[in-house]
């Protein structure tokens, strides 16, 4: 049987290490500081939309849903976010992650709705934020909305590399508004090539702790 674990990273936060992978859901330097500054900081609070529609590639722990949802009642943004995840890890081990002592008491109520709401079905998770998580393998999966903002949070290129292909980058550009972005933690040339090949523009900013650069990418 292929195991998941908890792992803790620097910043005291919990993260998962997948055998299956044989890959970390976050960085080792902290899973926190991670999510929260490459998807809130450079993602949820750079682009300038009063409704947000985001998808997300790699739902996770839902901690990038968790703290968007909570952004999302701090900045009082209407915001839909779709999950998609092939491989959702088992509540009995999201139930060991520390997320209860580290997160604020508003982000704990929307970490448990999120990883206990239903699969296949749009959740209010709070007054500005709904969620649907979809299990399903994004590399066959139809999408069927327009998004100003997409989260690329799967397991690295070198531990799977079918998800980063121009064809997966070219579908992401088509449902993608102008304007919109997409956010990675990989900044491999490889990465940037895919993206700016699929018509996105690249930016390559400054990146969390342990990390040099992270990409940010704009439907233009």
């Amino acid at each position: 049987m292929i195991s998941i674990r908890v792992v803790k990273t620097d910043d005291g936060s919990h993260t998962l290490f997948s055998e299956q992978f044989n890959a970390h859901y976050h960085s080792l330097k902290g899973a926190l500081q991670e999510s929260q500054h490459i998807f809130i900081d450079n993602g949820y609070n750079h682009i300038n939309r009063n409704e947000v529609h985001i998808l997300e590639i790699g739902l996770g722990t839902g901690l990038n849903a968790t703290l968007t949802a909570t952004n999302a009642v701090s900045t009082k943004r209407t915001t839909h976010y779709t999950g998609i995840e092939l491989y959702p890890p088992p509540l009995s081990i999201l139930s060991q992650l520390n997320y209860g002592s580290i997160l604020s008491p508003e982000s704990i109520k929307n970490w448990e709705k999120i990883t206990n709401s239903e699969w296949n079905t749009e959740n209010q998770i709070n007054d500005f934020f709904t969620l649907k998580k979809i299990q399903d393998d994004f590399t066959h999966s139809e999408l069927d909305c327009l998004y100003d903002l997409v989260y690329f949070d799967a397991f690295a290129p070198d531990d799977q590399p079918e998800m980063w292909s121009e064809a997966n980058f070219e579908k992401l550009f088509k449902h993608t508004k102008l304007g919109g972005i997409l956010l990675t933690y990989c900044s491999k040339g490889i990465v940037k090539k895919a993206l700016r090949k699929a018509g996105f523009k690249v930016e390559r900013l400054a990146g969390p702790a342990g990390k040099r650069h992270i990409l940010r990418a704009t439907h233009v």
